[in-house]
């Protein structure tokens, strides 16, 4: 079923395109010959590792300049096909509908798995609670655990974050931890990482959950069935609120957008990828 374009995008859109740096504006076109721009949109998570990415990559290829613009994977989906975009960044698989014409079987995107990141469930650095089991987290989200007395903490209202409707780092909660019960209409949306981990790290009694990329100071990491979101753990298969991050492209995408695909799955890229990512899924959708 293809997925609906997410309703905070043209917010999101016109936020972004009023906050890009370097002197021009978001999703500009690319007017002198000698320079490239190089435009990534999409999911929020994938946004600290985009900047590494292209840190690396515009050291090596000083004619370019990348802009990150996070707006979501879906919304980032959407800038991609409208040719706003030259790189989709995405923190979940692609549907088969999405990268394939289901009359035709015409390819419509191309998806390259980059890395496996782990979601981290995250509390206040304060809070002593360190560590519950995959039931308690999906108890916890459900509204049925309300204090944090209940799990050895100090007492004090459990005060759950959840991301909106639509958000890919939702969607593996969803998947991986609720099991298909509903998250508690009680829990406080947030619209993006940087908001989860900035109210966990100025709310004690606050929990939440962001990519592992995220994770800062002011926050602690909450271990979930006896492990820790970790490249270590990730690449022993120990963890379980795990995603791919993709990067999509056009069938007809550009020489540059090209490049960098291969830059961040080559030997570079990895060193960059592999300093908190565990390696990407064996299966992929294209080659560049």
């Amino acid at each position: 079923m293809p997925r609906p374009t997410s309703s905070l995008f043209v917010l999101l859109l016109a936020m972004a395109l009023a906050t890009q740096s370097c002197g021009t504006s978001a999703l500009a076109p690319q007017k002198d010959s000698s320079a490239v721009l190089l435009r990534l949109a999409g999911s929020t998570s994938m946004v600290p590792l985009a900047r590494e990415l292209c840190a690396a990559y515009t050291h090596e290829h000083l004619q370019v300049t990348c802009e990150v613009l996070a707006v979501g994977s879906d919304s980032g989906l959407e800038l991609l096909r409208r040719g706003q975009a030259d790189l989709a960044m995405v923190s979940r698989e692609l549907d088969t509908d999405e990268a394939l014409d289901s009359r035709t079987g015409r390819r419509l995107l191309n998806a390259y798995a980059i890395a496996t990141d782990a979601i981290a469930v995250v509390v206040n650095e304060h809070n002593p609670v360190r560590e519950m089991d995959s039931f308690t987290l999906r108890k916890l989200f459900q509204g049925r655990i309300t204090d944090w007395a209940q799990l050895g903490g100090v007492a004090g209202e459990v005060v759950p974050l959840s991301r909106e409707e639509g958000s890919a780092t939702r969607t593996v909660l969803e998947e991986r931890v609720m099991s298909g019960f509903p998250v508690s209409s009680g829990a406080v949306v947030m619209p993006a990482s940087q908001a989860v981990v900035d109210y966990v790290a100025q709310h004690s009694q606050a929990i939440g959950y962001v990519s592992l990329g995220w994770v800062t100071s002011g926050v602690a990491v909450v271990r979930i069935d006896g492990a820790d979101p970790s490249r270590e753990s990730l690449q022993k298969g120990s963890y379980g609120i795990i995603r791919p991050l993709v990067l999509a492209t056009l069938p007809a995408a550009s020489s540059e957008a090209t490049s960098f695909v291969q830059f961040a799955r080559g030997l570079r890229g990895r060193a960059v990828i592999s300093r908190l990512y565990g390696d990407p899924p064996a299966q992929v959708q294209g080659q560049p």
